[in-house]
């Protein structure tokens, strides 16, 4: 049973958020956050002010003693490295890497030094960002979400055979290079066999890019599949509504791995809240600013999901979502 509920600023474009709570920052010093982003624009705003609400949930007051410098890849990954680079040349005191596991191993690369909190990585030890969940040790800490693992990919597997009856063939949509050799090929694996305990065969299909979803889409519906798996990526959030728009052209009832895509008129999600990881992303921040190191610092893992379904998208789609199912969902979008 799922638990219940527990732009865009150019490259250098600066904003103020501010105050610390009594026993933080001195009055009189201001603190230097690096936001660095793969893509502000075109990623849910509502990531970005989940930070800001975190940081004033804390006591800080914008233009008093926090300073936020943004640097935005505009969905550009290989910017991501000489972005980093601009950061620590700028001497700020502790770099959040949102968002994306190319930021936070950018960011990792530039500096061993200089703190880093991390948002929303999906294998944060595969990828070499920290040594344990525990005790990460080195500069880098921060969430883990956790939407990326045998288990998730599974769930939502089963979710699809309970909502498209008598399904046998689903296809999976993905963007390989974006978890780390080990944890894709632990995510391969795990995948299988979910399938095979399920009796569905999957038929994965690659997308690097935008350029490469048209061409994706003609290959996977040659299968012709009854369902589709999306297994997201930072390139994939910012598409989102492209990649809906795909599925629902073709017909193929969709699951993806975080809600905005349901908001953007997705069949059904399964996955970690990622706006709330950004607000305790703030937390982080916080005690690292107040003196905590990185390395001593427990990596956060969310331990509740959230499943999202969109009832409109099933009447299109001709399917009635089973009412166990509607009972498990933490929101049900009319």
């Amino acid at each position: 049973m799922i638990d219940r509920r527990a732009f865009l600023a150019g490259s250098g474009a600066v904003l103020v958020a501010a105050p610390l709570a009594a026993g933080a920052q001195p009055a009189d010093k201001i603190a230097r956050i690096g936001y660095l982003a793969a893509d502000l624009a075109t990623t849910n705003p509502r990531f970005r002010e989940a930070f800001r609400q975190g940081l004033r949930e804390l006591g800080y007051v914008e233009g008093r003693n926090v300073v936020i410098e943004y640097r935005d890849a505009e969905g550009k990954l290989e910017r991501l490295p000489a972005l980093a680079a601009a950061l620590v040349t700028l001497e700020v005191d502790v770099i959040l890497a949102a968002a994306a596991t190319p930021a936070a191993m950018a960011a990792k690369r530039a500096t061993r030094s200089l703190p880093i909190v991390f948002v929303a990585v999906s294998d944060p030890i595969a990828n070499g960002l920290v040594a344990g969940l525990a005790r990460p040790g080195g500069n880098a800490t921060g969430l883990s979400i956790l939407s990326l693992t045998p288990e998730s990919v599974g769930k939502c597997l089963e979710l699809l055979t309970q909502t498209v009856p008598r399904v046998s063939r689903v296809a999976v949509l993905w963007h390989p290079g974006q978890l780390g050799e080990r944890a894709e090929r632990d995510l391969l694996k795990g995948a299988e066999s979910a399938g095979r305990a399920l009796g569905v065969r999957l038929q994965y299909v690659e997308a690097r890019g935008p350029a490469d979803f048209d061409k994706a889409f003609s290959e996977l519906t040659k299968g012709r599949p009854g369902a589709l798996a999306v297994w997201g990526s930072v390139t994939f959030l910012n598409e989102r509504r492209r990649l809906v728009d795909l599925a629902a052209k073709n017909r193929l009832p969709a699951v993806y791995i975080a809600r905005e895509y349901v908001d953007s008129g997705g069949l059904m999600a399964y996955g970690a809240n990622i706006p709330d990881q950004f607000r305790r992303a703030a937390t982080y921040v916080d005690k690292i600013l107040k003196g905590a190191k990185p390395g001593d610092l427990p990596v956060e893992q969310p331990t509740k999901f959230e499943l999202v379904i969109n009832l409109k998208t099933a009447r299109v789609l001709g399917l009635t979502i089973p009412e166990s199912l509607l009972r498990q969902a933490d929101e049900v979008i009319e």
